[in-house]
């Protein structure tokens, strides 16, 4: 899978580590994610747990071909919307 990120353009850097995510947990979540919604336009909202423990939200817009994905932004999952995450969870039989 071709896996593009957004640049920031003050760093040059994957927008991604602005919010302390490496692309090898974002990797993670695209190989098994918990939970695929449908986000705003053509993208989709994933959430996951990656190999290290942290609870991730990833935002992706699939390519044309089905091949790859751009990587819009990835931050961990906290307030309000964790909580939701954990409670549906829990009914799925996950923890």
């Amino acid at each position: 899978m071709d896996i593009r990120y957004h640049i920031d353009p003050d760093t040059g850097l994957p927008h991604i580590f602005g919010h302390g995510v490496s692309c090898e947990e974002v990797e993670q979540i695209l190989a098994a994610p918990w939970e695929t919604r449908r986000g705003d336009r053509d993208s989709q909202v994933l959430l996951g747990r990656t190999l290290g423990g942290r609870l991730l939200r990833v935002i992706v817009v699939p390519d044309q071909d089905g091949q790859g994905v751009f990587v819009v932004t990835a931050f961990d999952l906290a307030g309000k919307p964790l909580k939701a995450f954990r409670r549906r969870q829990r009914k799925r039989g996950r923890s």
